[in-house]
């Protein structure tokens, strides 16, 4: 039974399977391969879903919704007709839609999926789509990340040499800026950055704004229909630009007497704003992966939103070259699923791919906020794994107790950048006994250890005594079988020690004091140096940083053992 793949997007969504040695893209009941992410309900009470659907959105706006995808994750709902309707329904909506195409593309039943999601996606809003997939009829075989998908698209599974790309993927609804190398096999994610509020309609939203402040108007002088068409007119101007420098808008309202005109030169003059948004998370994800742009081999654009010229003007002046946009961006996530899909399978047209991802944010704690006297701050944020950590890890860090005769330690579990952790996601928590004491005399260790699947095992361990409180945090209940979770948990076990207290590392630390004591002056205080460096990396517990850094110390001590450094 084949494993689909599916890019379930906020403007439009999208299904691939694996065949015959290449990404297939399924087509919908209408031929077509972009199936638009809208649901309405009609007169007699019927579900549409896609092309049908949008095109009521200006004849019957109270009774079509679109643009759920950025509600995933949250409380909010939407009024369907009388109804009201979660993100999760909608989506499980388009997603049933898309598995019913394929069940008639392949003339069988789909019952698993491969599903893409926005890379700066936190675990609640994948946590929701998995639920909508459940909703649909399908069991998740993987959520991979948008831009990840993209980069296996671009064959970089099969470049000869190491090479770094640079994925930007701007959607209708977000972006998302993924750092992907590829070396000796492995396609490893470096770093990723985004915005899960800025995408091709915000674009189309400026426009509208716009529009209304030359007019006179508000959106509170236009009914709902009257809304939906001069945003469906401007999107169409937006797209137009691309071909033309100038456009005209005919009078689509009443209070508009003669023809808009819009450059490109004004349209880029209003999505300014955005076009800086785009900046931030660009310069991030280089910043957090340490490179430059002159380190990137080369830039893809992923997503519809990216055909904006504006948009690959910025990219050309930032990396001083044109991106590249060689498969549809419209299609091209939905191609990377059908590729993950396939390895699923073990598919023998494809050679198996070491595929490593990144945490995309900080998972950590909350600690005392000593300077809170008013207590409107609330608790402070303490990260434990770092975001753009590769996964898995496992990594450690010690906390004491905070108040005299203290018996018991409370160990929120959160997700997030913020200082505050009131501003973070929070995941779950957990209780440790502590033998009572003077404030600050018990110690506990707090280590969390994340995998691929979404699961966090979060241990506390109290040192004076050493007993051990566990619990398991798993981003999708019901999605991951009790055989599942004790795999992940067990491969999380092999993580779960000190980077300092490998044999591998202490050899290599001894190696360098051994040479330490050998040489005199300079080089005394350069291999010193180098030891400290090493022992501050093996302290930050991030075992790729402290991989690469074990292999140039490794080789630095040969050099000088072999005396090509006198």
């Amino acid at each position: 039974m084949a494993i689909i793949g599916i890019d379930l997007g906020t403007t439009n969504s999208a299904c691939a399977v694996w065949q015959q040695g290449q990404a297939v893209m399924v087509p919908n009941r209408l031929g077509k391969f972009l199936t638009p992410s809208v649901v309405g309900i009609d007169e007699g009470g019927n579900i549409l879903v896609g092309e049908t659907a949008r095109e009521r959105l200006i004849s019957h706006p109270a009774m079509t919704v679109a643009v759920f995808k950025r509600a995933m994750g949250s409380q909010q709902t939407f009024r369907l007709g009388k109804k009201s309707i979660s993100p999760i329904e909608l989506s499980s909506l388009v997603l049933q839609s898309l598995k019913e195409d394929a069940e008639a593309f392949l003339n069988e039943p789909v019952q698993q999926a491969v599903i893409s999601v926005p890379a700066y996606f936190n675990d609640l809003q994948r946590k929701a789509t998995r639920q909508a997939a459940q909703l649909a009829g399908l069991e998740v075989e993987r959520l991979i990340n948008e831009p990840t998908a993209a980069a296996m698209v671009y064959g970089l599974h099969e470049a000869d040499d190491s090479t770094s790309f640079l994925i930007l993927d701007l959607g209708g609804g977000t972006f998302d800026v993924t750092l992907v190398e590829y070396f000796a096999g492995v396609l490893e994610v470096h770093a990723s950055s985004g915005d899960n509020f800025l995408g091709g309609e915000d674009f189309t939203k400026a426009l509208v704004e716009h529009y209304l402040r030359d007019n006179g108007l508000t959106l509170f002088d236009l009914d709902s229909r009257q809304q939906q068409h001069l945003y469906s007119i401007l999107n169409d101007a937006k797209h137009a630009l691309a071909s033309n420098q100038t456009v005209a808008v005919k009078p689509c309202l009443p209070q508009q007497q003669q023809d808009w005109l819009l450059s490109r030169d004004r349209f880029e003059e209003l999505i300014a704003p955005l076009l800086q948004r785009i900046r931030y998370p660009v310069e991030k994800t280089l910043r957090d992966s340490e490179m430059k742009p002159n380190d990137i081999d080369e830039v893809v654009l992923v997503g519809g939103s990216t055909r904006m010229l504006p948009i690959r003007s910025l990219v050309s002046r930032m990396f001083g070259r044109l991106p590249a946009a060689n498969v549809d961006p419209d299609l091209v996530v939905a191609m990377g699923t059908a590729i993950q899909a396939g390895l699923k399978e073990k598919n023998s047209d494809l050679d198996d791919v070491v595929l490593t991802d990144v945490c995309p944010y900080s998972l950590g704690t909350d600690v005392i906020n000593e300077h809170d006297h008013d207590g409107k701050q609330g608790q402070l944020f303490m990260p434990i794994i770092e975001r753009n950590s590769t996964v898995p890890t496992s990594i450690e860090k010690m906390v004491w107790t905070a108040a005299d005769n203290q018996t018991r330690i409370l160990i929120g579990v959160y997700q997030g950048e913020s200082r505050l952790v009131k501003n973070n996601v929070y995941l779950g928590e957990l209780e440790a006994p502590v033998p009572r004491g003077p404030r600050g005399k018990e110690s506990a260790t707090i280590r969390f250890s994340y995998d691929m699947n979404g699961l966090l095992e979060v241990d506390v361990t109290i040192t004076s005594t050493g007993q051990k409180v566990s619990k398991a945090i798993v981003n999708a209940p019901g999605q991951l079988s009790e055989e599942e979770i004790a795999r992940a948990r067990a491969r999380l076990s092999e993580l779960k020690f000190h980077p300092r207290d490998s044999e591998e590392n202490r050899l290599l630390i001894a190696r360098a004091e051994r040479l330490y004591e050998s040489l005199l002056d300079d080089e005394r205080e350069y291999i010193s140096r180098m030891i400290s460096q090493f022992e501050a990396v093996l302290e930050r517990q991030q075992l790729n940083d402290i991989r690469k850094l074990r292999e140039q110390l490794s080789e630095r001590l040969d050099m000088y053992e072999s005396g090509r450094y006198f």
